[in-house]
């Protein structure tokens, strides 16, 4: 733990010095070296050494700390605001992607069965406001999370026996493509790790494996690759992890997780983002935030509700990264908040803090937390809204008052 939590703070300290190259944010998506700089110095939680406790519920039910507001933007099954779009019920894995104009889109799953999902967008100008709504892909079954890719399109993740990534373009104006290359089976989330050239896969499964796709020729080949889970090895009380190839990735005679004895085994895999290099997933079965540094191939555990000094994070489930590297991590239930994990600058521990708590939907899950560009807003959504329902998810807003 004490060589992970120093491999966390050395980043933050030394944020400055990478370049966009080196950065894969792919959760929040498109962004330039300026707002890289704005993040650090102007955005929405450049005051996060002192936020207050949470306060009492404002109008839309979120708790927030001071200097804090919330506001709805998209309901399910209500028509959005200056489109023919009717927002999509089940609301689940998102991200943002800048876009020319200096606004962004706000990409959506929806996580419904049998053909009824898809992914819906929400497009704002510069100023935040909401311009437009559309689908982006339609047909597909309980799309959960996914990955923005830094070539600007969104993978979206079907989560059952079989599902696959559709890439689609967050714009519209392209058909999304399956990408049965990237395996058949229960998808949660993907990663982009521009660094080592690879992306990562989870598997919502109680004995769900890790995956890495490695692309034959440029990283946007997502046709043309080698698919591999991975394996744990211990070397001098270190945990090492060993890819081994899948030569089934359609799953047409064996499940992907068990055409490998030795592959391992995570307890519902979640949320996953990768940033200089590094890679942070979650696993709902145990409540564990894990990291992988490629390099090393070490993998290790950075929160553990068993063994944390302050065990506020539950139902583990999508997970999030600022430039400066703070982890924001969605509850699936728990006490349905956003819980930040920030690498203290001043000792060896995790802060563990929770930055919102949605109130009277606790039969809901917190999904897609995305950042816009600027870092200035955080959008989320309650996937089954106050009753529990898919039909009445809602997508919030948080921003500074």
């Amino acid at each position: 733990m004490p060589d992970t939590i120093r491999s966390l703070n050395s980043s933050r300290r030394n944020f400055l010095r990478y370049s966009l190259a080196g950065l894969s944010v792919f959760a929040a998506g498109g962004l330039t070296p300026d707002s890289m700089a704005l993040a650090t110095k102007k955005g929405l939680f450049d005051s996060f050494n002192q936020l207050s406790d949470l306060r009492a519920p404002d109008a839309n039910g979120v708790r927030l700390p001071v200097g804090f507001k919330s506001r709805v933007i998209a309901r399910s099954g209500q028509q959005v605001a200056n489109s023919d779009y009717f927002w999509h019920a089940a609301p689940d894995g998102g991200a943002c992607l800048e876009t020319a104009d200096k606004g962004w889109i706000y990409v959506s799953n929806s996580e419904l069965d049998d053909k009824q999902g898809g992914v819906g967008a929400l497009r704002f100008n510069s100023e935040a406001e909401v311009v437009d709504a559309y689908s982006i892909l339609e047909g597909t079954t309980k799309n959960c999370a996914g990955g923005m890719t830094p070539w600007g399109t969104w993978l979206s993740c079907e989560e059952f026996d079989f599902g696959l990534v559709y890439e689609c373009d967050p714009y519209g104006k392209r058909a999304a493509i399956a990408r049965p290359a990237l395996g058949a089976f229960e998808h949660e989330a993907v990663s982009v790790d521009t660094e080592n050239h690879c992306l990562y896969l989870t598997e919502d499964h109680p004995q769900g494996g890790l995956y890495r796709y490695t692309p034959a020729g440029d990283l946007s080949d997502l046709d043309n690759g080698v698919l591999e889970i991975a394996s744990i090895e211990t070397i001098e009380n270190k945990s090492l992890i060993r890819w081994l190839p899948i030569a089934d990735p359609a799953a047409k005679t064996q499940a992907l997780r068990e055409q490998q004895e030795n592959a391992a085994k995570f307890d519902g895999g979640e949320g996953i983002v990768t940033q200089h290099g590094v890679t942070w997933f979650t696993t709902k079965g145990d409540n564990k935030v894990w990291q992988y540094e490629a390099k090393s191939r070490e993998l290790s555990v950075i929160y553990d509700v068993a063994t944390s000094s302050n065990p506020v994070l539950t139902g583990v489930d999508n997970i999030n990264i600022t430039p400066a590297g703070d982890l924001f991590v969605a509850e699936d239930d728990g006490d349905m908040q956003i819980v930040v994990l920030r690498p203290s600058l001043s000792s060896t521990q995790f802060e563990v803090v929770p930055l919102l708590q949605v109130v009277g939907h606790e039969k809901s899950e917190i999904c897609g937390p995305a950042f816009d560009p600027q870092f200035n807003r955080l959008y989320f959504s309650s996937q089954r809204g106050s009753e529990g329902v898919n039909e009445n998810g809602c997508i919030f807003e948080i921003s500074r008052e």
